[in-house]
């Protein structure tokens, strides 16, 4: 049951990625270690499927109820306190820097892997900078287009630190996407579920093969894009008073509390299970 509802915590915060602005449900699953696993049974649904199923199930409740529970949140906390909750945030992410580091290197670390490291942080931050530029403009809401919503939410969990709400927010769709999921209307729910199910569906293998392939870099390319996207939920162009900066000092280091106990919690719950099994072998 501990554990049951510590997935379910942990899903509320991967699905906020996918509605916050400059957060990614993919950075987030990567930070709580629950990426690989995830892709992994996409990529294989058959194999060992009732185990995965059942190990899947409070994430996947947690991550639409934090996709629910946050488009309430996007359009009253971020209106109103957008700074303070950012900063939580960034600290929820770096209170987890060391338990992603520890996990990328847990098949072995090189100097390229550092190189490829600080690449992906360059090459990511550039991208979150200009990138969606490109996409800025009123974009028409039909199904085809909130399709092509579903589908860079799609592509936010699979690449990790990649933020769809900030494509969505250029496009002009991202206000009455995150209405449309706390009014419960289908008309955009449907086509935003239909785009990200087949934009997963149809990469996850690829991210799989890549793991498998290369862990190493793979997994230092991830905390370098992890790296660029807390970057990029830094809040500029904000006039701090005492208070406020104290305040979000505060909800920073809370932030970073938390993250750091729930990924020390998981490694207490797991030894004594894994020693359990260990006994139970070799009996």
């Amino acid at each position: 049951m501990f554990d049951w509802v510590l997935r379910f915590v942990k899903g509320i915060f991967i699905g906020s990625g996918f509605i916050l602005p400059g957060v990614s449900g993919g950075a987030l699953a990567a930070v709580f270690g629950v990426y690989e696993r995830i892709i992994s049974f996409l990529a294989h649904i058959g194999r060992d499927f009732k185990n995965n199923v059942l190990y899947l199930i409070p994430l996947g409740l947690g991550g639409a109820a934090g996709v629910f529970l946050f488009s309430f949140a996007v359009s009253f906390f971020l209106g109103k306190y957008e700074t303070q909750i950012l900063w939580m945030f960034i600290g929820c992410i770096l209170g987890t820097a060391p338990s992603l580091w520890k996990q990328a290197g847990k098949k072995g670390r090189r100097g390229r892997h550092i190189v490829l490291l600080l690449a992906a942080f360059a090459a990511s931050l550039t991208f979150l900078l200009f990138g969606g530029k490109f996409l800025a403009g009123n974009t028409p809401q039909n199904f085809g287009t909130w399709t092509l919503a579903g589908g860079l939410i799609g592509l936010g969990a699979i690449v990790p630190g990649l933020s769809p709400s900030n494509f969505l927010i250029y496009m002009g769709m991202y206000k009455d996407m995150a209405d449309g999921i706390k009014t419960l209307d289908f008309k955009v729910i449907l086509p935003v579920a239909l785009g990200a199910v087949v934009t997963v569906l149809l990469l996850s293998k690829l991210m799989d093969l890549i793991f498998k392939k290369a862990y190493a870099g793979l997994a230092h390319g991830i905390l370098g894009i992890v790296l660029a996207s807390t970057v990029m939920i830094v809040p500029r162009g904000v006039t701090y008073t005492v208070g406020s900066a104290l305040l979000c000092v505060a909800l920073c280091l809370a932030g970073a509390a938390l993250g750091y106990w729930m990924c020390n919690l998981e490694k207490k719950h797991k030894k004594p299970a894994a020693v359990k099994i260990e006994a139970g072998a070799q009996a």
